[in-house]
């Protein structure tokens, strides 16, 4: 059996955020990079619990440049048996989903796990697009799969509830809290990912459908006004006339 693993290279969440370029590109100075946790956490998790259990094979997956790497070898360290980077720049998901869903023709993957999302973009895009660029089932927003030969069982959060599939691979499913619990990296992980594969391919001629045009930081947040508990005409003045809530 195997598994590819979608990896993507995301600002640590107490990363500072600036732009340049006339607010057209990030500001990578001085930022800390992580794997997007919803694919370390709980994508790549599960792919490694599956390995240990269904002698499977966890391939990982990225589309960067080389300032990828230490974030993909981190995901090696962690128990992936092979990486590929796709080596390319882009902030189009068609163009990302494209280049994913190119190397797993060629692969020929059973089971594509990717985050429900990145934590910098929040696009929930990928997943869905590399499913229908193969034509597999895509089912999102797992929390929970089982494997039972080729059928999984999966509990998906939905409004007010959940609800309970089951789909034949290969598919592609996208996967948030629930799926597994955190890993650490161990030493032995971390001195094997040294020589673990990691191939770099070059990427498919796909034309990009979007591209950014600016970013914006959120307007700064008001100073906190405290009222004494006894002045109840002063709050509702307050509520009424600055909050408009009232």
């Amino acid at each position: 059996m195997k598994i590819l693993v979608c990896i993507s290279k995301t600002p640590d969440t107490t990363a500072k955020i600036a732009f340049t370029d006339n607010n057209t590109k990030f500001s990578e100075a001085g930022v800390q990079f992580i794997i997007n946790p919803y694919d370390e956490w709980y994508a790549l998790v599960r792919a490694l619990e599956l390995k240990e259990t269904q002698s499977a094979t966890v391939h990982l997956v990225t589309v960067g440049g080389a300032d990828t790497e230490p974030v993909i070898r981190k995901a090696l360290a962690l128990g992936g048996d092979e990486a590929f980077r796709i080596n390319a720049d882009s902030q189009d998901s068609y163009y990302i989903a494209s280049q994913i869903s190119a190397h797993a023709k060629q692969q020929g993957y059973d089971l594509i796990f990717t985050g429900k999302e990145t934590i910098d973009y929040n696009g929930s895009s990928i997943g869905g697009m590399v499913a229908e660029l193969l034509d597999l089932p895509f089912i999102s927003i797992a929390a929970k799969f089982e494997l039972n030969g080729t059928t999984a069982t999966i509990n998906r959060e939905i409004e007010g509830g959940e609800e309970i599939v089951t789909v034949n691979l290969p598919a592609v499913v996208s996967c948030q809290k629930g799926m597994a619990e955190a890993r650490i990296p161990n030493m032995r992980g971390i001195m094997a990912a040294r020589t673990k594969p990691l191939t770099v391919v070059e990427p498919v001629a796909v034309e990009a459908l979007t591209s950014i045009v600016s970013f914006e930081l959120p307007p700064a947040k008001a100073g906190v006004k405290l009222i004494p508990a006894d002045n109840v005409e002063e709050l509702v003045k307050l509520l009424h006339e600055e909050a408009k809530v009232i």
